[in-house]
């Protein structure tokens, strides 16, 4: 997220005394949320990844499209423009827009003040503009007059994803509660946030919400950045285990969220700096030099050139594992990528291989572009126009900054919103912004129906849901995934097949204030690292062996489809949480039981599968 104007930042404040001084707060804990009265109850959306690709959990593959919508990160508490806008009208038209899943940017000062049981209160919402409460109804308590809370309101709004057929992910945009606060290099810090603050309060968002499958991940910080020569106060991606050390907190964080929700994705975004390799002894936190830089630098949240030597790779496997890349084009920062007549290629010579496309270019890890996205002028709208075709080409997911109206040096889908009673909220959108964009949403290649994440829920009134997609589109027109693509004609079962997880937290279902808005983010350049290529891996081999029931055929083939992949730890998880539903085959139960054989079929056999699926184990069956 960008910097508030000062004028724009002085009227959200005053609006937050105002508004604040109404608003009781009325901590509701987990026990105290009704139970979700949603379309989709089936919890069978969650995904996972298999090299550069996402799959759902019947092993088709999926395209996250979305955009950003911030607000939770800010001193409002609460996503912006729910001052003069009916969240069902925005929702709704975002899925009739085609808008797959949304990042939602959140601060840790805010989800502790949940986990704690005394959420902060909310200033952003129709109050301040509307004391009557007529806009957003659903966020006030039965006396018509009280403010519900920040909690109640993110769970209202997370319901109401669940009904139009969108997924979300949180980005923890900033330890504390900030509208600039992605300023700030690290994701400990300020308001009293601590590393192991930032993952305690991760670790229990994603336990409240493990059995809700709108809540699709977790982005673990967003932009941790900093020069080295700032050394301990910037962050770093090293084999060390400093507390700076970004890749060493993420992987420990991933660790401990997959602990209580292994579906979750684990969005892991990149740093600012890496060492150049310039000169031998050179180390973090030692002074730049002007020339032969001992450092080499991206976009804040760019830099995964330690990832090479130093993947994330929890103890749990990578199957969750998605690298998330920021990229912005010049009007944001005159980076010197664009000091040329720039093309796809030079951009990839000059900085996206050798930072982050490679990743994906040598299927190592799914990748989600969480920021692109600026101006509609010039050479940023090349650069625009290059990065959408690109990721279309090579089915890079994506997000686009923003939604909002008030990014001060991107501006955003929407030029304003207003509401009107008895007519709604009207949204005036940024045609020709939407219209570059909407060529990067997850669409069929002759109907043009945007395909949603959910199994069973249409996204909007021009989208079809992802059963759909697959029963009745893949294997037909096929979609423009990859630059257009059909499926392999043979198709993949469509039927819902979840994992089982716990209870999903409930939801119920004037003219604009100015909004607050935020600038740029400038990264230092350096010398062009020497691109380097991945080893090979030597491929796995498959043990067969002897079981009670049945003969083994493929061991840890549980879905007897004789390979073994995420879907059978999906199909081991499935059967331990409802076997009545999901019972597996006589022969499958046989391959299944691949960790101690003989101990019966637990989640350790689920674990095991996912080991070698993503080759951290290179045999089954494995003893402990």
């Amino acid at each position: 997220m960008k910097k508030l104007s000062k004028a724009i930042a002085a009227f959200a404040s005053a609006a937050a005394m105002a508004f604040t001084a109404t608003a009781s707060v009325m901590p509701v804990s987990n026990n105290e949320l009704v139970s979700a009265n949603a379309v989709d109850t089936n919890n069978d959306d969650w995904l996972h990844a298999e090299g550069s690709r996402l799959y759902d959990m019947n092993g088709n593959e999926v395209w996250l499209t979305g955009a950003n919508w911030f607000g939770f990160n800010c001193s409002e508490n609460c996503v912006h423009y729910l001052w003069s806008a009916d969240v069902d009208d925005v929702l709704k038209e975002v899925a009739d827009r085609g808008i797959n899943v949304i990042r939602f940017p959140i601060s840790t000062e805010l989800l502790v003040s949940w986990m704690e049981g005394t959420p902060n209160p909310v200033s952003s919402v129709s109050g301040n503009a509307d004391p009557a409460f007529t806009i957003n109804p659903d966020f006030v308590e039965a006396d018509g007059k009280t403010l519900k809370d920040s909690m109640q309101i993110f769970d209202i709004i997370m319901q109401k994803c669940k009904k139009y057929g969108i997924k979300a992910f949180v980005d923890i945009h900033s330890p504390h509660s900030d509208n600039s606060g992605h300023n700030y290099n690290l994701w400990y810090g300020k308001a009293g946030v601590t590393t192991e603050v930032w993952i305690e309060t991760l670790v229990w968002l994603a336990d409240k919400y493990k059995n809700d499958d709108t809540l699709i991940g977790y982005d673990l910080k967003n932009e941790p950045h900093g020069k080295g020569q700032e050394g301990d106060e910037a962050a770093k991606w090293d084999g060390s285990k400093d507390e700076n050390n970004w890749a060493y907190a993420a992987t420990r964080c991933a660790e401990a969220i997959l602990d209580v929700n292994p579906n979750a994705l684990i969005f892991v975004e990149g740093v600012e700096q890496s060492m150049s390799g310039a000169m031998e002894g050179d180390y973090w936190g030692m002074p730049d030099r002007r020339d032969n830089s001992p450092y080499i630098g991206a976009w804040w949240g760019g830099n995964f050139r330690g990832a090479r030597e130093y993947p994330i790779v929890p103890k749990q496997g990578t199957s969750q594992i998605v690298y998330s890349p920021h990229d912005y084009g010049p009007s944001v920062y005159a980076q010197t990528w664009f000091d040329k007549d720039f093309t796809e290629q030079t951009l990839l010579d000059d900085y996206w291989y050798d930072t982050w496309a490679w990743i994906n270019a040598e299927d190592v890890a799914p990748e989600l572009i969480g920021e692109w996205g600026g101006h509609m002028e010039g050479d940023n709208l090349k650069w625009m126009l290059l990065l959408r075709d690109y990721m279309i080409k090579n089915h890079i997911n994506h997000t686009f900054w923003c939604l909002n109206t008030n990014s001060g040096d991107t501006g955003g889908l929407w030029d304003s919103l207003g509401f009107t009673q008895g007519s709604g909220t009207s949204i005036d959108w940024n045609e020709p912004k939407y219209e570059m964009f909407e060529e990067s949403l997850w669409q069929t290649q002759t109907s043009g129906k945007y395909i949603g994440l959910d199994h069973e829920v249409a996204l909007g009134k021009n989208g079809i849901s992802l059963g759909d997609f697959y029963a009745n589109y893949a294997n037909s027109e096929g979609s423009n995934i990859d630059g257009g693509k059909k499926g392999s004609g043979d198709g993949n079962p469509v039927t819902p097949k979840p994992p089982v997880a716990t209870t999903a937290p409930a939801a119920p279902t004037t003219t604009a204030p100015a909004a607050p808005t935020t600038t740029a983010k400038p990264a230092p350049t350096t010398t062009k690292a020497v691109p380097t290529t991945a080893a090979p891996t030597a491929a796995p081999v498959i043990t067969t062996a002897a079981a009670s029931s049945s003969p083994v055929t493929v061991m840890g083939d549980a879905n007897c489809d004789e390979a073994v992949t995420m879907a059978d730890a999906a199909a081991i998880y499935q059967s331990i949480g409802n076997s009545d539903k999901y019972s597996l085959s006589k022969q499958g139960a046989a391959n299944a039981d691949c960790c101690n054989p003989g101990s019966g079929i637990t989640a350790a056999d689920a674990l095991a599968v996912q080991k070698y699926s993503a080759k951290l184990i290179t045999s089954l069956p494995v003893e402990e």
